[in-house]
């Protein structure tokens, strides 16, 4: 059946039916004539029957003839198109003739072999392109005009998830694929980009992340067709630039108040204010405080500077922890007699530290005793106890002083942060500096500090640091 489709079959159909006809139409007209006016009727029509059968056997062979040089060709040529069709972009046609089939063959030849150069070309960008966003830092989303969510990086779809996870709500459109929307942050940008056609920037705040943000129209034509948006997490450059401001704005404030009363006290002096040797001396002394109070501001800014640089130099080594203690003990024994203090210090073992700064951890313990003195009003009693609690030692110093308030706590390890700033403008001056600088020695020996406090009963600050001892005679 397929051959009678084909114009072969319906070329011989045509040819056949050409030439039955003719037959006919001579056979009705011209045998009764024969029959008539020839004696030899038979011959003739035997004739007549001779030229039936050697005309259709001359269309048969045409038929052939066609189907050969026409159907057969084509028919490869139907296959091969059906081939590019179907993705196979190498598929060739092997026909080698002159004529216009031959020709044609050629022509898809070469269109074939520029089609799969160009796919060739295409698949090697798009896998380009793909390495280039795989690889990016930043979150690449892109969306189409309805908000829909039609490319993205692994970065930008890790956002999406965590955005999604987080609770935000993205526009839906009754289906429930809210995770395939433009996310409920990123919405009025996308409106604004959509509507304006111009690129748009902005830091947005997700939780408790900053990401910046640029969105560009995605043009076809004349028309948006969608936009493209790129996310950077700029959290730590946030807080960053946060703490560059603060720390400014602290360091200004804590030298601001010392250079005021050396200024002033120093313009006393020279105006001739002092009207005896003694006022003289007092207003020397004040100036001499307020140096030293600058001084170890300036020394304490700058180790704690190498200390987050981590170009600290920390002498490691074997360390008698009750030594350590004898040595800051008699520091300030004094101090809390003259305080009205009652100091105690309490230590059940001797535990040996073999890794361990003792110049660092002396350090340690004098900030936190001073600060438990400045806050602590006579009378009080602050404690120091040392324990080994399986490989670690813990270290509390506590103190009956005026505590610090909830909301506080947090935050004291923090640079320049006082919880209170009139308690600490005492005869010593903190610097705001000091808690810091212990929580990154105690951190630089793998080990961890806490705080607990009530207002008005004391604070505990309990240093945990990893130790091995032995028993000794």
């Amino acid at each position: 059946m397929d051959f009678w489709r084909t114009l072969v079959g319906k070329l011989w159909l045509t040819i056949s039916g050409l030439v039955a006809c003719v037959l006919l139409t001579l056979g009705l007209f011209l045998l009764p004539y024969i029959d008539t006016n020839f004696t030899n009727s038979d011959a003739i029509k035997r004739l007549f029957t001779y030229v039936s059968i050697i005309g259709f056997a001359l269309t048969t062979f045409f038929a052939l003839f066609l189907l050969t040089k026409i159907t057969q060709p084509m028919q490869q040529l139907i296959q091969a198109t059906d081939g590019i069709r179907k993705g196979k972009y190498n598929t060739r046609l092997a026909l080698r003739t002159g004529d216009e089939i031959g020709q044609l063959a050629s022509a898809f030849n070469h269109m074939a072999e520029e089609l799969e150069k160009n796919i060739q070309n295409l698949q090697l960008e798009k896998e380009q392109m793909a390495s280039v966003l795989r690889s990016m830092g930043d979150g690449v989303i892109t969306f189409d005009k309805k908000g829909n969510m039609i490319l993205h990086n692994p970065l930008g779809e890790m956002i999406m998830d965590s955005w999604h996870k987080a609770g935000w709500e993205g526009q839906e459109d009754g289906s429930g694929a809210a995770a395939s929307k433009v996310p409920e942050p990123l919405y009025p940008m996308f409106e604004r980009v959509i509507r304006e056609r111009q690129d748009q920037s902005s830091n947005i705040h997700v939780k408790q992340q900053v990401w910046a943000v640029n969105m560009t129209p995605l043009y076809s034509g004349e028309d948006v067709r969608g936009t493209v948006s790129v996310l950077r997490d700029v959290t730590e450059e946030v807080k960053a630039e946060k703490m560059r401001r603060d720390f400014v704005a602290n360091v200004s404030h804590e030298i601001r108040t010392p250079l005021q009363m050396i200024q002033g006290y120093s313009e006393a002096l020279l105006d001739g204010m002092a009207s005896s040797p003694e006022e003289s001396n007092e207003l020397v002394q004040v100036i001499y405080d307020e140096s030293l109070r600058m001084s170890r501001l300036v020394q304490d800014l700058l180790d704690l500077s190498r200390m987050e640089a981590g170009h600290t130099d920390m002498n490691f080594g074997q360390m008698n922890l009750n030594e350590l203690m004898d040595r800051v003990y008699r520091k300030f024994s004094v101090r809390a007699k003259e305080r009205e203090l009652e100091l105690d210090f309490v230590r059940d073992e001797t535990p040996l530290m073999l890794e361990a700064d003792a110049d660092r951890l002396e350090q340690v313990f004098t900030n936190l005793l001073d600060n438990a003195f400045r806050h602590t009003q006579a009378g009080g009693t602050i404690t120091v106890t040392a324990a080994v609690e399986d490989s670690n030692v813990r270290v509390s110093f506590q103190d009956t002083g005026a505590g610090i308030p909830l909301e506080d706590l947090p935050f004291i390890f923090e640079r320049f942060y006082k919880a209170d700033k009139a308690r600490v403008r005492g005869e010593s001056g903190g610097t705001g500096l000091g808690l810091a600088i212990v929580r990154n020695i105690i951190e630089a020996h793998q080990g961890s500090i806490t705080a607990d406090s009530q207002v008005g009963k004391g604070t505990v600050f309990t240093l945990r640091l990893p130790v091995h001892h032995e028993d000794r005679d």
